[in-house]
């Protein structure tokens, strides 16, 4: 596998998130995931998009425990 670049276009953020472009073109319609613009083109930052995850993934794991410690 090629080497992630510190910055990435859609094909290249789509594949190191493993999902697909239109998928990523959603969530970036919807703001749900950090990137910017440069001219007319997405960008994502391999290290915002590290500590976006990391953020999502402990905020799902809290989400996650309290659902069960609240359920019947």
């Amino acid at each position: 596998m090629p080497e992630t670049k510190e910055v990435m276009d859609i094909r290249e953020a789509s594949a190191y998130l493993g999902v697909s472009r239109e998928t990523l073109y959603k969530y970036l319609n919807e703001e749900r995931i950090p990137a910017f613009k440069l001219g007319n083109r997405w960008k994502l930052k391999k290290t915002v998009l590290d500590r976006w995850m990391e953020k999502e993934s402990t905020a799902w794991q809290r989400s996650s425990r309290r659902k069960r410690t609240n359920s019947p």
